[in-house]
């Protein structure tokens, strides 16, 4: 009958003293208290490899720090692992290696790869804003984090901060684009669930602030201004020339004379360029070419129709049309964008169809069987707003415009 192994008990292990040579105490099934010369205690394992039938040691830590309890749990784990034939070494590496991976797989990792993929899908001003707010404002606070440890308090600590500084809509951005890199975490396989999909709901609502603009009755002002200010030509034909086109600052500060078909009449931003990703196309009236023909001896030769000063083969800054309006003396009363709501507001009380307004603006239709509709059936509908919109902006110029009705008297285009 073998002789059965007596487990160890605390004391014996807390009063095992050194010797001329090392020796082990075994507590049976593999676990060896090893007692080396210089009085060291060490937990092993001895164990026989699955494949090879080879015995092999693999320590489970030193004494006192790992005491006998643990020492055995870790032993029952290992010879679970010998159950499913699982080397324990082996598995013991793929785990550390595995902890190493994940400690390394941060969030700013990860959101560089999500970010990557972004890059073809945004336009390249709108990726460079949300790489410029993770720049600034997350990768500095979480981006060494590791993807897994992100919780639902980092990602608040963050948007807490920025929304702090009183810059909510920021801060709204920002928790959606920490959002989607988690999204893509997930779906990579990197994490089994996101834990900043709610993470919107703590910052405060701002109320809506709608940029300034002039009243309908006030555009005679406005373009006698602009004819008799200082501003330069481009930068004048630049802020009539958004009026009539009803686009935004961006859009028109970027237009390109290969967008321009004048044979047709017709000006087409491509997807890139627009707010809502898809190629806008805009009836051109006679008004508009006129502008046209003003600068195209300054930028003809240019890729860009308002070509920078400083920057010939730049588009002038976005922000140019503002600058000027309030060297006019608008400041406070008109923006740049603030010249669609007024073609809008005028456009609304002299009748004309509130769809081809939004046509007009390139608002998004969340119907995609009217969207598809509208954009086939719009556009000479649009083309006779907007030559009605530039007759009436011409007729500005002279100090006077004609006062609505107060009937829809232009139905007529409707039909």
């Amino acid at each position: 009958m073998a002789k059965k192994t007596l487990k160890l008990n605390p004391m014996q292990v807390q009063s095992a003293k050194a010797k001329e040579a090392e020796y082990s105490l075994s507590d049976g099934a593999g676990l060896y208290l090893r007692v080396k010369v210089n009085g060291t205690k060490a937990w092993i394992f001895n164990y026989t490899q699955p494949i090879t039938k080879k015995r092999r040691n693999t320590s489970l830590g030193l004494y006192p720090e790992v005491g006998l309890a643990d020492a055995r749990r870790q032993a029952d784990d290992m010879r679970e692992l010998l159950k499913s034939n699982t080397d324990p070494i082996i598995h013991k590496q793929a785990v550390l290696q595995n902890e190493q991976i994940q400690l390394a797989l941060t969030f700013k990792t990860v959101a560089n790869e999500w970010l990557e993929l972004r890059r073809t899908k945004l336009a390249a001003t709108t990726f460079k804003k949300i790489l410029r707010y993770f720049e600034k404002d997350v990768f500095p606070n979480i981006g060494h984090y590791p993807i897994r440890d992100v919780s639902a308090t980092v990602g608040i600590s963050v948007i807490n901060a920025i929304s702090g500084r009183g810059s909510q809509e920021i801060a709204r951005k920002i928790s959606r684009a920490m959002n989607q890199v988690m999204v893509f975490a997930v779906n990579t396989g990197r994490i089994k669930h996101n834990p900043l999909a709610g993470i919107k709901e703590v910052i405060p609502q701002t109320k809506q602030v709608h940029r300034p603009t002039l009243e309908p009755h006030e555009l005679p002002e406005l373009m006698q201004t602009l004819a008799y200010s200082g501003a330069k030509i481009t930068t004048r034909c630049l802020i009539e020339f958004q009026l009539h086109t009803m686009t935004r600052p961006r859009e028109a500060a970027q237009v390109k004379w290969s967008e321009i078909d004048i044979q047709n009449m017709l000006w087409t931003i491509p997807e890139e360029r627009m707010k809502m990703r898809k190629a806008h196309i805009i009836p051109v009236t006679p008004q508009v070419v006129k502008l046209l023909e003003i600068v195209k001896p300054l930028s003809g030769n240019r890729d860009y129709v308002f070509a920078s000063h400083n920057k010939p083969n730049h588009p002038v800054n976005s922000q140019t049309a503002n600058k000027a309006l309030r060297d006019m003396g608008f400041a406070g009363r008109l923006v740049a964008h603030g010249l669609r709501a007024l073609a809008s507001t005028t456009l609304n009380e002299h009748g004309f169809d509130d769809d081809v307004i939004e046509a007009a603006l390139a608002h998004d239709d969340k119907n995609k069987i009217r969207k598809a509709y509208n954009r086939a059936k719009y556009l000479e509908k649009r083309r006779v707003m907007l030559q009605w919109w530039s007759d009436r902006i011409e007729q500005a110029k002279t100090g006077k415009v004609d006062q609505p009705t107060g009937t829809k008297n232009l139905r007529l285009i409707n039909q």
